[in-house]
């Protein structure tokens, strides 16, 4: 063979091969972490894929329990908000949530230019109530409607299972959370992934916050997002600024997944969430649109999901100082800017 021919060769294999790396997917040419496939953390802020910070400001929506109010999305969205946190359910407490549902949800967020942060509820209080079921149970409910959330990776964020455990065998928290996120990845999920506290999602043992490290540092995508619980704990600035920045301070990702303005538990410091954690740039998302049982009515946002009656939360929520109408701004991927 001569010079000439292998030199052609050689040239048409390379050409080959510069063709194949060049036709892959940015979805697989590294971890999220690293590209633009979607919503991702990128020193310790949540991102969208142009490298724009997104900062949430949401409502929870009660979904599994009231599958009927879809009009909801687009009535939080008229408030404000940027993002809706969807209750749904794995299939263990409640009716399961399945593949074409969680296909609406997602349509209906994108109709409402909304990014939807996606939690699986059964897992409330695992440990102390009986009725609770594992982080890994939520996961295998994850891998169940995964058809339903691929390339959605722009406006959906998987938070695993809410408040996975109660104040009992919480020293689990941390395994547990690095297993059920190890599946998710293991079976192809690319998305921001958010993981809540034990304690009922408050981490009062602040077991979240001392091995949150060790959990991010499990993730080979690098993209993890830990989620704190607000109420009775968080009844002083000091207690709520001091929490959030101890994350801030190592460089991890946190937002305020849940919060109100009372609680059972205590009195909750409303203004000292929402104002420290516009200070530092952070997510909230309050609870919760309309539908809470009678012993904690007052948590509603608007009475019986009408968004012309808002409540007195409401009104704070979305009108008062540091809320949704003063902080919020809608998502780039919708915006264009």
């Amino acid at each position: 063979m001569t010079k000439t021919r292998i030199g052609a060769l050689l040239a048409a294999a390379v050409a080959v091969l510069l063709a194949s790396l060049l036709a892959v997917p940015a979805a697989f040419a590294g971890p999220p972490g690293t590209t633009a496939v979607g919503l991702r953390i990128s020193d310790g802020r949540l991102q969208e894929s142009n490298g724009n910070d997104f900062v949430i400001r949401g409502v929870n929506h009660p979904h599994a329990w009231y599958t009927g109010e879809t009009q909801s999305f687009a009535d939080i969205k008229a408030q404000g908000a940027n993002s809706v946190r969807v209750v749904l359910s794995s299939g263990d407490q409640w009716t399961e949530t399945g593949v074409a549902e969680v296909e609406s949800i997602v349509a209906e967020c994108k109709a409402n230019r909304l990014i939807c942060v996606l939690e699986v509820h059964d897992t409330t209080g695992y440990g102390e109530s009986a009725a609770a079921v594992s982080l890994d149970v939520a996961a295998d409910y994850w891998l169940r409607v995964q058809s339903a959330l691929e390339g959605e990776e722009d406006h959906i964020i998987v938070n695993i299972g809410n408040e996975p455990f109660g104040n009992t065998t919480y020293q689990q928290w941390t395994a547990d959370t690095q297993a059920a996120v190890g599946k998710l990845r293991d079976a192809g999920y690319e998305h921001t992934i958010m993981v809540d506290a034990p304690n009922w999602g408050q981490d009062w043992t602040h077991t979240m916050r001392d091995n949150a490290q060790a959990v991010y540092d499990s993730d080979p995508t690098g993209n993890l997002i830990f989620s704190i619980h607000m109420y009775g704990v968080y009844t002083s600035e000091s207690v709520v600024r001091d929490y959030l920045t101890s994350f801030v301070n190592a460089g991890l990702p946190i937002l305020v997944g849940e919060f109100g303005h009372n609680h059972s538990d205590g009195d909750p410091d409303e203004d000292a969430i929402m104002g420290v954690t516009t200070e530092l740039g952070l997510g909230y998302i309050g609870w919760s649109w309309s539908g809470n049982s009678s012993e904690v009515a007052y948590l509603d946002l608007v009475n019986g999901f009408d968004p012309g009656s808002l409540t007195s939360w409401g009104e704070r929520f979305f009108n008062g100082p540091d809320g949704i109408a003063e902080t919020s701004e809608e998502a780039t991927i919708y915006s264009g800017s």
